[in-house]
């Protein structure tokens, strides 16, 4: 539980910090990037608290997560690209918990 909201503070800390003139803005566009758990539905079982996403799930490979890391350089990707990498920072943080 604990896990799911830091996905919501943390963007909202980076929104904040960062991104003072649209806070709000930069934060709904980063909360969007949680869309990119909709790969948990291919996996079988959906759900398994013991499971690392990182590496299993299609949108959390170790390709992705590079791509998201490319995509931090081209301007108007960078706060999607924020995001997914807050995401994938969290959910990596989450397999060691």
């Amino acid at each position: 539980m604990f896990h799911m909201l830091l996905h919501f503070i943390v963007p909202a800390i980076i929104a904040a910090l960062f991104y003072r003139k649209m806070p709000f803005k930069a934060w709904l566009i980063m909360m969007a990037t949680m869309a990119v758990d909709l790969d948990h539905l291919v996996a079988d079982p959906i759900y398994d608290p013991n499971r690392c996403s990182i590496g299993f799930h299609p949108l959390h490979s170790y390709l992705a997560v590079g791509i998201y890391i490319g995509l931090l350089f081209i301007p108007r990707m960078r706060l999607i690209a924020v995001g997914l990498v807050i995401h994938m920072i969290l959910d990596y943080v989450d397999c060691f918990i």
